[in-house]
């Protein structure tokens, strides 16, 4: 909390102004400045998000995530057809700091892959929950979502895992 503070009062003091992302069309969303978690989304505690709508789900990397990686320039992805499983590796996110492995918050097969990311791979960082999508996936166990967390759960998370580092 008082770091929290802080940063709002340094924030207030250099002029910087933060606020939920415009363009986000969900009826709620929790910002936390550095961060924004959305109402309607599932969360992995390795840091993916996933809409399910009809007998498809969207698979991405959170906003907290790609805050953390630094600037997108490489996104590796599956090709559709292929198969996921909840919790192992489909992909990769390659950063200007790091590269990191993006794992399947659901099982299922890949129906679709976001073919803009490999031409414009700062859309995870610009857009990570609409045009930064990776994969569409439909899933072979939808009760595999009730095992992940809401945003409510996931900002506190995220808060935890900041504090402890």
């Amino acid at each position: 909390m008082a770091l929290r503070m802080w940063a709002s009062s340094t924030a207030n003091a250099l002029k910087i102004s933060c606020s939920s992302k415009p363009n986000v069309s969900l009826a709620f969303s929790l910002s936390r400045c550095f961060s924004t978690v959305l109402d309607g989304l599932k969360y992995a505690n390795s840091h993916e998000w996933v809409k399910h709508e009809g007998p498809v789900a969207t698979i991405g990397i959170t906003d907290h995530a790609q805050d953390h990686l630094g600037e997108v320039v490489f996104v590796e992805l599956p090709e559709p057809g292929g198969s996921v499983s909840q919790g192992k590796g489909f992909g990769a996110v390659e950063s200007v700091k790091a590269t990191s492995d993006v794992n399947s918050p659901i099982s299922g097969e890949v129906v679709e892959v976001n073919s803009k990311l490999s031409a414009t791979p700062g859309l995870i960082n610009s857009s990570p929950y609409e045009d930064g999508w990776m994969i569409k996936v439909k899933p072979s166990s939808p009760s595999e979502l009730e095992s992940l967390m809401g945003p409510k759960e996931y900002t506190k998370f995220c808060e935890e895992e900041d504090a402890s580092h």
